[in-house]
Formats: C-alpha cells, sequence, structure tokens
C-alpha cells in the first residue's frame, strides 16, 4: 500500500472523488479526510489521530530508542557480578522490554501534540479551505487512482506519496 495525499478545492468535489474511489474499489477505511473545522465534512470519512498527528512514527522511534537503552541497561546491570547471578539473563531481557514499552508511550504521548510531518505541507491549503484527501492505494494501482483523481480535478498534479503506510493506517 502507499499512501497519497490529494488536495482538493472544495467539499462537493471531495464527496465526488470519495465516490469514485468507492466505485473503484478502494475501500472507504483506506480514505481519510482533513479539513479545516468550519468545512462540514458530512459523511466524508474523517482523519483520525493516525493520520493528523506524528502519533505513529513517535511510537516507532520511542520503542525503538527506549528498547535499545534498556538493553543496554539490562547489559550493565547483568555485568555486576552480584547481580548476574542473582538476575541472570531474564532481567535484562525484561529491562529491554520495560525500556521499550516505556519509550513507545513516552514517545507517543509527545507524538499525539504534534502535527503530522506529512501533513504539515498541506497546512496553508487547509487553512485556505482546501480538504486534504488522504488515500492508500495497492502498490500496483497508484497509476490508475492517480488518473481517476486528475480526470476529476485536472489540476491535481497526482499527489505525494508518502513512502509506507504507517504500520496503524
Amino acid at each position: 500500500m502507499r499512501r497519497r495525499y490529494f488536495l482538493v478545492p472544495h467539499a462537493d468535489g471531495a464527496r465526488k472523488l470519495h465516490e469514485q474511489l468507492l466505485l473503484a474499489r478502494i475501500e472507504e477505511r483506506h480514505m481519510h479526510v482533513i479539513a479545516r473545522e468550519d468545512v462540514p465534512l458530512d459523511d466524508l470519512p474523517k482523519a483520525g489521530v493516525t493520520q493528523r498527528t506524528d502519533f505513529v512514527p513517535a511510537l516507532e522511534r520511542g520503542g525503538t530508542l527506549g528498547g535499545l537503552l534498556g538493553a543496554a541497561a539490562g547489559a550493565a546491570v547483568v555485568s555486576i557480578p552480584s547481580a548476574a547471578a542473582t538476575l541472570g539473563g531474564i532481567a535484562s531481557l525484561a529491562i529491554a522490554l520495560i525500556g521499550m514499552v516505556f519509550g513507545a508511550v513516552m514517545a507517543s504521548m509527545i507524538g499525539v501534540a504534534v502535527p503530522n510531518t506529512r501533513v504539515r505541507r498541506f497546512r496553508d491549503a487547509i487553512r485556505d479551505g482546501q480538504l486534504l484527501l488522504i488515500v492508500d492505494v495497492p502498490t500496483g494501482r497508484v497509476g490508475e487512482i492517480d488518473a481517476l483523481v486528475r480526470k476529476h480535478h485536472p489540476r491535481e498534479e497526482g499527489g505525494i506519496t508518502e513512502p509506507r503506510v504507517p504500520v496503524f493506517p
């Protein structure tokens, strides 16, 4: 799956494009709309916290860093001769897992408060009243979906592709 970002000038155009994407067999759960607060989205699929914020990247970074620091702390504890005899290797693994969970939780709490870095480039257009349609497209259908979007919005240049869809879309 590839995540594509398209700017749509108004809500009516977004509704028509949404219908066309449904007819093209893109499931609604793979479409997300971000708009200014005063723009009524009605039946359009609103973007959730994972699309609007840096929650997922922060979770990934925090879990990785926490796990690495926990593994280093676990190795340091086990390197003490008296602790090694008492705790053993399981303690090192447990400390690494605790570090991973702690890092993931703390980083994701920060990530929820930070706007999505991929969406940030569209901030001015959204503020001007345009809608951002985020679509998760199967890799082999990116060209087809781009053509569909251009058919309905000729000024759209094909959107921006995210390198990969997040773990929790």
